[in-house]
């Protein structure tokens, strides 16, 4: 298992990942990451200041990535981004090893680190909390994903 930045050769993997994922989970509908505008090129959109993107590759293939993004109106504040693992890669520690990358990353541009999920992904919400995100009644602002209904922050 490799974890790496994205390279622009990703981008059709990274996005199949998303879709998978996002299909699992009833998920693939507006007001997710379905309807993202980048969602088939992240290595251009992850190269702007303060922002970044992994994957985790096994064999050629991407199993899981996540990225790093700035939170408009919020400069002191990022997003953790299109956190996902295909079903091979969870249990694995790929994601705990992901986000162990991804805030070592954000400490160094941000003072904390904001996150949109939905409720039905159980054990992803259990990941955030047992990683020491705090659980939001409110999103921190308006976004492309209104259809997000659980929001966690954590001090960086």
């Amino acid at each position: 298992m490799l974890i790496r930045e994205i390279e622009k050769k990703d981008n059709k993997q990274v996005e199949s990942l998303i879709r998978t994922c996002l299909i699992e989970f009833g998920a693939n509908k507006p007001g997710t990451a379905w309807a993202d505008p980048n969602l088939s090129d992240f290595y251009h959109l992850y190269r702007a200041d303060g922002s970044k993107y992994w994957v985790v590759e096994e064999e050629g293939k991407i199993i899981a990535g996540c990225g790093i993004g700035p939170v408009n109106g919020f400069s002191h504040i990022c997003e953790l981004q299109k956190m996902y693992a295909l079903q091979e890669a969870r249990g694995t520690g790929a994601a705990s090893q992901l986000l162990e990358i991804a805030l070592d990353y954000a400490k160094d541009h941000y003072k904390q680190c904001y996150l949109e999920t939905l409720s039905n992904m159980i054990a992803a919400n259990k990941f955030y909390t047992k990683k020491g995100f705090k659980s939001l009644d409110k999103p921190l602002n308006a976004t492309d994903h209104f259809a997000c209904d659980a929001w966690y922050i954590i001090d960086l």
